[in-house]
């Protein structure tokens, strides 16, 4: 009897010893537009946040609408442009760019839907941008030398009818299921509020509770950010997405642990388990406030993506993971989505989007809205 029992106990520590792969179940999964691909370029920060307004759109109305991601990166290549010429290429000039951006196109110039305006000329192609953000560049470093050493005004027309030879005519007036639209009255229909939405963060660099100016290159356009403790800045995320409300995420995604192709991000407490923890279950480190600052300033944590969580899943053991709709097409990862650990979030996030009724009340309170 002795020797069966030892035997059964030897067993149970051979099995126990054998690696969990992981199996998801469903939380939370809040109704948002199907998975789409940026294709060759950097404008993520659009198809995120696009996708982002597209989910407030059902969330409000109950309608499903595809909305023009490109409308938007149209609209925002000429600030950019702006931004680049007046601090005379003391500055970045790229496809990036952030979630606010996207709100202050949508509150500058109203929303399309996709059938009116798709940035590409042939619809067949996909999606790049290399050459047009190239021949961009170089004209705005013409503009920065100013050779004629007074710069005309024209600059600015010349920026635009490169964006339009590249992408298409911007768009003022178009009908849409039998009525007539422009861009902002459409946006109307839709219910949409540019000032309904704010960007939150933590860092411990910058007062708790007060707006402040995240330095990242991305942010050309000086955007705003509310800082919160790093717990209260997770219960947030959480609250909106167990109310109903999606979030735009902006994101490191150049760890090891993360993976657009197998669909799980996390941050083993081994680093050894970078890669296994992409597959199997692995214990994660305990992320607190000053090891996500130290990331963030020596630089291993940097604004690499923008994703949009639509909701929550759950491993066999109980632990919980952001469900997070990627622009990378429904062939990568879990048919288009990414569950991300709570540490990874925690410690590799750099500021989500939401809807300011989507925020914990005492956070509300607190920040004055």
């Amino acid at each position: 009897m002795k020797k069966i029992l030892f035997s059964i106990g030897l067993l149970s520590i051979v099995y126990g010893s054998y690696a969990q792969t992981y199996e998801f179940k469903t939380i939370k999964d809040i109704e948002a537009n199907p998975v789409i691909s940026q294709d060759n370029t950097g404008t993520c920060w659009s198809f995120a946040t696009t996708s982002f307004l597209e989910a407030e759109i059902i969330r409000l109305t109950g309608k499903h609408i595809d909305l023009s991601e490109m409308y938007n990166v149209r609209n925002t290549y000429p600030k950019k442009a702006w931004n680049y010429v007046m601090r005379q290429g003391k500055a970045q000039f790229g496809e990036g760019a952030l979630a606010h951006d996207v709100i202050n196109s949508a509150r500058d110039f109203g929303v399309v839907p996709q059938s009116v305006y798709s940035g590409k000329l042939n619809s067949d192609e996909k999606y790049n941008h290399a050459e047009m953000t190239a021949v961009l560049e170089a004209m705005l470093k013409t503009y920065v030398s100013n050779p004629g050493k007074k710069l005309s005004p024209q600059w600015k027309d010349a920026i635009n009818a490169v964006l339009d030879v590249y992408m298409g005519k911007n768009v003022t007036e178009f009908t849409y299921e039998g009525k007539k639209y422009t861009p902002k009255t459409f946006m109307e229909m839709t219910k949409l509020n540019s000032n309904d939405y704010v960007t939150i963060s933590s860092y411990t660099n910058e007062p708790y509770y007060k707006p402040f100016l995240l330095d990242i290159p991305d942010n050309f356009s000086n955007g705003t950010f509310y800082n919160l403790p790093l717990d209260e800045f997770v219960q947030n995320i959480d609250n909106a997405i167990d109310n109903g409300y999606t979030v735009a995420l902006d994101s490191d995604v150049s760890e090891v642990s993360f993976s657009g192709k197998v669909g799980v991000a996390a941050i083993p407490e081994k680093e050894e388990d970078a890669k296994l923890i992409l597959t199997e279950i692995k214990p994660e480190k305990n992320i607190i406030a000053e090891y996500r600052q130290a990331e963030f300033e020596n630089m291993d944590t940097q604004d690499d993506h923008l994703m949009h969580i639509v909701g929550k899943v759950k491993d066999q053991t109980g632990k919980v993971y952001y469900k997070v709709k990627n622009s990378w097409g429904a062939k990568n990862g879990k048919d288009g989505f990414v569950y991300m650990s709570v540490s990874y979030l925690k410690l590799k996030s750099i500021s989500v989007l939401l809807h300011k009724d989507g925020l914990i009340k005492t956070t509300k309170t607190k920040l004055g809205l």
